[in-house]
């Protein structure tokens, strides 16, 4: 949630990325609470050359992006890109907000009344310069897409649901049943794809994590990878 120069990187939550640096301005969270489930996601600003906002809560949560935003010197009117990793409220609420961005949600691209045509269904990423990209990642819906932040030395992915949390790695039960999965097999397809790609991952409801030799080596091996 504050900027580091590579230390006490899991308090600081950020890493410098060339150009580019990677803010989680609020941790997301999902738990059952009385009976009913309570969730809010992961929201991140990657900032540089292009300045985007990933995952922007629920509407209820407008002063909270707006200080986050301030806090790193940025309005919403500096955002370039305003992504929204799939279809679900508490991932769109506050889109209304960034006017002058272009707007991915989920397979789609559109500023305003535009609607672009882009070929995520696919596989296809879109490419927003040669440090960014979103690919699309389905499985938790049918068109899911992931953040990635590249540098010469580390990989950041934004994962939205993809990933529930860090701990969804040892129990699938949290991304299967408890956040709920429309094609489990190809959503663990997409994870192993993500898994051998990054460095970090930021997922949907939880806190980033560093993707250990551990977590590749079961990644590679499995037999559900994306071809």
């Amino acid at each position: 949630m504050r900027p580091i120069l590579l230390h006490n990187f899991k308090l600081c939550l950020c890493q410098e990325i060339m150009s580019y640096s990677v803010h989680v301005l609020h941790d997301g969270y999902s738990r059952m609470e009385d009976g009913m489930m309570k969730a809010n996601c992961t929201c991140t600003l990657v900032k540089g050359p292009n300045n985007l906002i990933v995952d922007t809560m629920t509407a209820w949560d407008k002063e909270k992006i707006i200080s986050g935003l301030q806090s790193y010197g940025i309005t919403c009117d500096e955002i370039n890109y305003a992504i929204g990793t799939h279809g679900h409220s508490d991932h769109l609420g506050n889109l209304n907000l960034f006017t002058n961005a272009k707007h991915v949600v989920g397979f789609t691209v559109s500023h305003r009344d535009n609607f672009f045509i882009h070929p995520f269904e696919t596989g296809e990423a879109f490419k927003i310069d040669e440090s960014v990209e979103v690919i699309p990642t389905p499985g938790h819906t049918s068109n899911d897409v992931s953040v990635v932040v590249k540098t010469q030395h580390l990989t950041t992915v934004i994962a939205g649901d993809l990933f529930e949390r860090e701990e969804d790695i040892t129990d699938p039960s949290l991304w299967k049943y408890v956040a709920g999965s429309e094609n489990a097999e190809l959503q663990e397809k997409h994870r192993n794809k993500v898994l051998l790609l990054a460095d970090y991952i930021i997922p949907g409801h939880g806190p980033m994590f560093k993707v250990t030799k551990g977590m590749k080596e079961a990644a590679k091996a499995s037999s559900i990878t994306v071809k």
